[in-house]
């Protein structure tokens, strides 16, 4: 009878030890062998894309598809250019040459003639779509020697085809695009090698847009533990924002939104959420007083100037912005998040009232207005002197300017 009792066991254990065996042979490399990694991070973590994470997170992931963070890069086809390919509307006049946005066996591509002497042309393709579309779109070819942006850009204000940003009004040697340029387009990119100069990719492995995993990083194990335990276990392999300090969340948006960066430490493609963003590089306007600091590109620096910044605890980016919804535009929204801090049975006003209703109680218009930024400015026409690009500033303060508008 033992002997039978012991046989029995054995079989229990064998087997269990067979289903253990099998589940392990079947797991992540061949259960789920359709999960696609994109890119590995420098730290072996896979980038696998944040159409994996529809699979439970589907209302964010829709949401989150909307925002101009998610379609500030894409790969280029003609259906996501802009920009007209029509005659008459696809060119680029410089003083030398001309630039034609054309298509070519289905493949949008720009086309350089030179206007004197031999009138030797030359053809790019359009590799990458960079910005969302929102005040306008550049983009990248892909070249033997590496990554260029091309000359020609897409402005949506004109409606037209301009010189790219700070390209002089001749046909000019393509513009090498390294790290720096990409880090905040992109959820991540390795290089051919660690220099941050170099401008090598293989595009099929850059994770394009700014998405889920950029905020909480790559997302490999994660996706492979959930579909493995049907999203049962409790999973800490992602970075929760709220999990982290204040300054480690600002740090995750500073690192695109602080401006130019100076005295390189570490790749920028190394930053992962939680991590300290002075260890990898340094602000180049650190010390430098709020009033000198450009709307565009540091909003981080001019949010931390604010004296609503200063005087809060708490006060971060997503105090006011939703990173997982497009909210551009929705002034009621961000006037009620004024409104958390500064009641409006508390807080006065120096505007009289008729004048607040004439301008719709509007917080932002008057205490964060649209301001022609010096740093970032297009040249509509050959002739044209450069015209600044209006973005929103950051710095929240009094604009005794802005309460004399009609």
């Amino acid at each position: 009878m033992k002997k039978k009792i012991f046989y029995v066991l054995g079989l229990l254990v064998i087997g269990f030890i067979a289903v253990k065996l099998y589940n392990y042979l079947s797991g992540p490399s061949q259960r789920y062998s359709d999960l696609k990694v994109i890119a590995y991070h420098y730290n072996g973590e896979g980038y696998v894309g944040s159409a994996t994470c529809m699979e439970c997170h589907k209302d964010i992931y829709e949401s989150h598809l909307e925002t101009a963070h998610f379609n500030t890069s894409t790969l280029t086809t003609i259906d996501n250019i802009h920009g007209s390919f029509n005659e008459g509307e696809n060119t680029v006049s410089l003083m030398d040459a001309d630039i034609s946005i054309m298509v070519k066996n289905g493949k949008p591509f720009q086309h350089a003639q030179i206007k004197y002497g031999d009138h030797k042309v030359f053809d790019w393709s359009m590799d990458i779509t960079i910005g969302s579309g929102l005040k306008g779109q550049s983009y990248l070819t892909n070249q033997p020697d590496g990554l260029f942006q091309l000359q020609a850009s897409y402005f949506v204000p004109t409606d037209s085809w301009i010189n790219s940003p700070n390209y002089t009004n001749r046909l000019n040697p393509l513009r090498p695009v390294n790290d720096q340029c990409l880090k905040c387009h992109v959820t991540f990119a390795k290089n051919s090698n660690e220099n941050t100069n170099s401008n090598k990719y293989d595009i099929s492995k850059i994770a394009l847009g700014v998405d889920c995993e950029k905020c909480h990083g790559p997302a490999e194990r994660h996706v492979r533990l959930q579909r493995k335990s049907n999203g049962i276990l409790k999973d800490t392999t992602l970075i929760g924002l709220k999990s982290l300090s204040r300054q480690q969340r600002l740090d995750v948006c500073a690192s695109c939104h602080s401006g130019l960066r100076s005295n390189q430490i570490q790749n920028p493609f190394k930053f992962l959420p939680g991590d300290t963003l002075s260890k990898f590089s340094k602000n180049f306007n650190s010390l430098r007083p709020s009033t000198s600091l450009d709307v565009h590109g540091n909003q981080f620096g001019l949010l931390t100037s604010s004296k609503c910044f200063t005087a809060s605890e708490q006060m971060d980016c997503m105090t006011c912005h939703d990173p997982h919804r497009n909210q551009r535009g929705q002034k009621a929204y961000f006037n009620s998040r004024c409104i958390t801090c500064h009641q409006q049975n508390k807080t006065t006003c120096s505007v009289s009232k008729s004048k607040m209703a004439a301008m719709n109680n509007d917080c932002i218009q008057c205490h964060m207005p649209v301001i022609p930024s010096k740093s970032m400015q297009v040249q509509l026409t050959k002739l044209d002197k450069a015209t600044p690009i209006g973005v929103r500033t950051h710095n929240i303060a009094i604009y005794p300017e802005e309460t004399t508008k009609d």
